[in-house]
């Protein structure tokens, strides 16, 4: 397997005005990240609105990255929800080549036990032919995967071989870089505290600021892991403003204004999302703007 290390985006689906997905733009964006220097691309997350898509969409999104990526980044496919029983379906029928692991989250909305969630894992970790990385983001499960569940998994599977760890409290993932077992990678999912994590012996990050600025983000977190703390901060400081702004009115209609900004794609999300209001994108236009990238 390829890499999972450094700097992956949570790509997002780029929609045109009628809603339907924009394969053009999708197109682009793969060719702007991997240009700017990211290390893997993340495939139908929480940022690619991958509830709001059907089968046939969710198919025509990993074609176009697969064709766009031309085999160039390792790839990571999102299979998540909250029936066991489906995405165990799911990922046992899953059979690709041009996909490097599976991302799966913490089942939502029904707030199992901690032995709950890990009988969830051990039942897709039997079945999967790709390895695993766990994904644990609280604020929109409503369950928080504790350090003792993700290295009892860690231990027990050796399919599983880490987590997106999205709590945004230093305290939890110090707890996982402490007991993890060799190999296993600790990946933050809060741009935030991305560079905290890595400072503190995590692997890197799978972000949404990181797609639209993937140059400066890539190379923050490139420094963190060579040690380079005093320069990481620096570029940590620069972004701070950003990473704060594209989830000031949620996720994705942040970064889908940054790409706007840049005119990679249109600014559209599906409801129940809604776009940014004018403010925030101008707001967003100013933040970009002061990276040099554009000039208008």
């Amino acid at each position: 397997m390829k890499q999972i290390v450094g700097t992956g985006v949570a790509l997002v689906t780029p929609f045109k005005k009628d809603f339907s997905i924009d394969t053009d733009a999708l197109g682009r964006i793969v060719n702007y990240c991997i240009d700017g220097g990211v290390d893997y691309l993340v495939v139908l997350g929480t940022t690619g609105e991958s509830v709001t898509l059907n089968k046939a969409e969710k198919m025509l999104v990993m074609d176009t990255i697969v064709k766009a990526n031309r085999g160039r980044l390792p790839l990571v496919l999102g299979i998540g929800g909250n029936s066991t029983h489906r995405i165990v379906h799911e990922v046992q029928a899953f059979q690709s080549d041009d996909f490097d692991a599976i991302l799966s989250v913490v089942p939502y909305y029904n707030r199992p036990t901690q032995e709950g969630i890990y009988q969830h894992f051990k039942a897709i970790s039997e079945v999967a032919k790709k390895p695993i990385i766990l994904y644990n983001v609280p604020a929109r499960t409503g369950s928080n995967m504790l350090p003792a569940t993700v290295l009892r998994l860690a231990a027990d599977f050796d399919n599983i071989i880490g987590i997106k760890e999205a709590v945004g409290e230093m305290n939890q993932v110090k707890e996982l870089v402490a007991g993890k077992p060799e190999g296993f990678h600790i990946i933050s999912g809060d741009d935030p505290t991305a560079l905290d994590t890595v400072l503190a012996g995590g692997s890197g990050v799978i972000s949404v600021l990181g797609q639209g600025l993937p140059e400066e983000f890539s190379s923050m977190i490139r420094l963190g892991l060579d040690g380079n703390r005093e320069e990481a901060v620096k570029l940590h400081e620069a972004l701070s403003e950003g990473m704060n702004l594209i989830f000031e009115e949620g996720n994705p209609a942040g970064i889908k204004s940054v790409f706007e900004t840049f005119q990679l794609c249109d600014a559209t999300v599906r409801l129940p999302l809604v776009e940014a209001t004018s403010g925030l994108k101008a707001r967003i236009s100013t933040f970009v703007k002061s990276f040099g990238k554009i000039t208008a």
